[in-house]
Order: C-alpha cells, then structure tokens, then sequence
C-alpha cells in the first residue's frame, strides 16, 4: 500500500521502526460467536507484549492531530510495539475492544476492513506528516 509505504520511510527519520500489515486467518467456525472468540485468541496471541488498539465503532474518534500526538506519546513512552486490531467480516468480540488499550473509531458506521485499512494506513501516513511537520496535512 502507497501510504504504508510513505508511512515506514518518514516514520524511519521520526524514530518509528516499521508499519506492517499482519493478516490473521479467519476462523472456520460455524458461528458467528464462535469466530470472534477465536479470531480474539489468535490475536491476542499474536500482539502479546504490544500495545493492543481496536478498530470498533464504539471507539474514540480523534482529530487527525490528536491522533499523530497519540502516536508520538506512545513512541516518547517507549512502546515498542502498536497494533492496530481491524476485525474480520464479523468484527471483533467485544472482550476484545473492551481488553484494548484503546478503541479507535472512523465513524459510526460499519465499513469493510478492507476500506478501514486504507483509511489507517492513510491516517498513520497522515500522523508521520504532521509529526514531521510536511504540508501534506490541510485543514
């Protein structure tokens, strides 16, 4: 993707290590239920030791500029590791985003994760501009 791309070579000069987009396969359950809980497994067993943020309608909705300042405070915090947690066709058990550091939201409504990853990538973009203070950002 374009914006992760731009995203790793400025995040380099501003201290971030790396944007990488981590695809989990998606459960094979019956249930939605089901699938939740075990697509929640699988992650929380692959974010282990990270800062956990959830893509939930339910979540906060920052300014773009608050959103590159969380990012920054992480960084200055010495968080090694962010993931960004985009749920799959059935979205993401509740425990999940309640268990998350925090909860992200583009809006109240539902979008495919397919678009909600553009649009995090595009925002992760976004934060490294306005951290490094490029005109890419216009309000």
């Amino acid at each position: 993707m374009r914006y992760l791309e731009r995203s790793r070579d400025l995040g380099k000069s501003l201290g971030f290590t790396g944007f990488d987009v981590i695809e989990l396969p998606e459960s094979r359950a019956t249930r939605p239920l089901d699938r939740k809980a075990e697509e929640a497994r699988a992650v929380l067993a692959r974010t282990e030791g990270g800062m956990l943020v959830t893509l939930d309608e339910t979540g906060k909705s920052p300014k773009s500029d608050a959103f590159a300042h969380l990012n920054a405070g992480w960084r200055d915090s010495g968080t090694r590791q962010v993931f960004y947690v985009i749920g799959g066709a059935d979205g993401l058990e509740k425990a999940l985003v309640e268990q998350s550091h925090m909860a992200l939201a583009f809006g109240a409504m539902t979008l495919p994760h397919q678009i909600v990853r553009i649009v995090l990538s595009e925002q992760l973009y976004r934060a490294m501009t306005l951290l490094a203070g490029h005109p890419y950002h216009r309000v």
